[in-house]
């Protein structure tokens, strides 16, 4: 079954590339949008299915790291390898400026405080004019190179492969982490974290360096979401946004990564190809209801009939029961 996996593996990432020759540019242009959101869902699955933090306000460090791409270029810093670093530096300090707001919730409490963040972030950049031109936002057209040296990003294909990339080893990363001891220190954090506590974890820190990591992945989509478009507002920040992030989280399964980009494919599928013009939130209103009721932990949670496929091939051997070693004791000696 691994050999099965890794042979999918392969043969969806050879589709994936294919699809930069085979498909028309507006088809390229949604793949590499519902690329961008789906990195985006990967930092809110990473917090709200193994950390336990539900977030909404991922879309605040995504805007930081989006305007921050958008200053170089203006300012004809044009690699691409210099826009993610940067990116991912500035999403991640302001995830760490805003950690003790937030690691320190729970539940709803979290909601609220990382929807005010996140609102909070988008009326700055609306209202910070000198930086970031308000609500009219910001735009470049540069060529940029994904190295010193290499062909621009001109074309949709050579974007969409960049961004591919780009998410591809980024979300490898975080399978391979969430796969380590963190990983497991992480999900019993979210788990029981009294007994973290009292096992002498500091699980602060933990969430913290969750938090920070999922605001570096944030800032990364950023850029990636800047370079694709050459344009970034506040308005690419709003709730609505969020709102659909945790949606395509929601219908995923929030303990997956891989669902988390699978769901946001199904809803910027649904949003901008499947839908007819003003049917798009009914449709994914519908979508959430069926996954809601139909797949209560999503296609590819933890539990979910999808990502037990891989188990049906297994046999587990009986239950063990030990032998029975001399007459079992009265009554009357069980009492003495």
């Amino acid at each position: 079954m691994r050999l099965l996996r890794y042979l999918l593996t392969i043969a969806v990432l050879g589709l994936l590339v294919s699809f930069a020759w085979t498909l028309d540019r507006y088809a390229t242009g949604m793949l590499t949008r519902m690329l961008i959101i789906g990195l985006l869902a990967v930092s809110v699955a990473l917090l709200t299915g193994v950390a336990g933090l539900p977030t909404l306000g991922q879309t605040a460090p995504f805007l930081v790291g989006a305007y921050t791409t958008a200053i170089m270029v203006t300012h004809d810093i044009t690699v691409g390898l210099w826009h993610l670093l940067a990116s991912a530096g500035t999403g991640a300090a302001f995830a760490l400026v805003t950690a003790p707001l937030v690691v320190y919730a729970r539940g709803v409490v979290v909601l609220m405080i990382t929807l005010a963040l996140g609102e909070l972030t988008s009326t700055i950049a609306g209202q910070w004019k000198s930086l970031t031109h308000g609500t009219d936002g910001l735009t470049s057209f540069a060529d940029i190179q994904p190295l010193p040296g290499l062909v621009d990003l001109d074309t949709d294909a050579s974007r969409y492969l960049y961004t591919l990339a780009v998410v591809g080893v980024l979300v490898a990363v975080v399978l391979l982490v969430l796969r380590s001891p963190a990983g497991a220190l992480l999900r019993a954090t979210r788990d029981d974290a009294r007994r973290m506590r009292a096992s002498g974890h500091p699980v602060a820190g933990y969430l913290t360096v969750a938090y920070v990591a999922a605001g570096a992945l944030a800032g990364v989509a950023g850029a990636l979401l800047f370079t694709v478009q050459s344009y970034v507002s506040p308005g690419d920040g709003g709730f609505d946004v969020a709102a659909l992030i945790l949606l395509a989280v929601v219908i995923g399964g929030a303990t997956s990564m891989v669902g988390a980009l699978v769901g946001a494919g199904l809803v910027v599928g649904t949003r901008d190809w499947i839908a007819e013009a003003g049917h798009a939130p009914l449709l994914l209103g519908l979508l959430f209801i069926a996954c809601v009721y139909l797949l209560p932990n999503g296609l590819l949670g933890e539990h979910a009939a999808l990502s037990s496929l891989g188990r049906l091939g297994r046999r587990r051997p009986p239950p063990r029961i030990p032998a029975q070693r001399g007459p079992l004791p009265s009554e009357q000696e069980v009492a003495r």
